[in-house]
């Protein structure tokens, strides 16, 4: 009875694992994580990008409605090619990276919408968080089983707009209060793997 029993849960807990959420590390060297601010009404507009991040995604290859994911941005490691304006943008100004070293998003549900993926989660930049939703695609071979044993890149990319001025970086030029837009321009291009299996000890 004990022999059989021991079979049953080692066959149920090989089902789980088999049909779990894989999870997989950000190949940060392969991804980017970037944005453009509109400046005199359009004019032109300051782009840059974050240099460290990091994303802990789950992926659900049966219901990707039950994958997840933590992702962390360091605030100080921005860069849009201009150190002055960088090191501005790090004062409190701006993101004030002393007191707020990190942004966060950390995901609450996975939608299947009129044939796109939607991901809500909440979203903390400057100590204020907030829910949003945006849509976002999967690419590569994420899904694909026999290739997960080799860890296949796996992309996921997404475009949403943040408003600045709802997180509190409200910040104006006194000579031109309109040079700066409020609106902000994310692209997201991520690129993971899955970890290979571990060996043995």
């Amino acid at each position: 009875m004990f022999k059989k029993a021991l079979a049953v849960t080692l066959v149920a807990v090989l089902w789980v694992a088999a049909y779990a959420a894989v999870p997989m590390t950000t190949d940060s060297a392969h991804s980017n994580v970037s944005f453009s601010l509109p400046i005199l009404g359009g004019l032109s507009k300051v782009t840059g990008k974050f240099g460290q991040f990091s994303a802990d995604i789950n992926f659900d290859e049966k219901d990707i409605t039950k994958s997840s994911v933590v992702a962390k941005i360091k605030t100080d490691s921005i860069s849009t090619g201009i150190g002055a304006r960088d090191n501005h943008l790090k004062t409190a100004d701006f993101f004030n990276a002393e007191k707020y070293p990190e942004i966060t998003f950390t995901s609450k549900k996975v939608e299947k919408k009129g044939g796109k993926l939607i991901l809500t989660g909440d979203f903390s930049m400057h100590g204020v968080t907030k829910e949003i939703s945006f849509p976002f695609t999967v690419h590569g071979n994420c899904a694909d089983k026999k290739a997960a044993a080799a860890a296949p890149p796996c992309g996921f990319k997404a475009s949403l707009q943040l408003n600045r001025k709802d997180y509190g970086i409200a910040y104006e030029r006194k000579d031109n209060p309109d040079f700066m837009g409020d609106v902000v321009n994310v692209e997201l291009d991520i690129l993971t793997r899955t970890p290979p299996p571990a060996k043995p000890q």
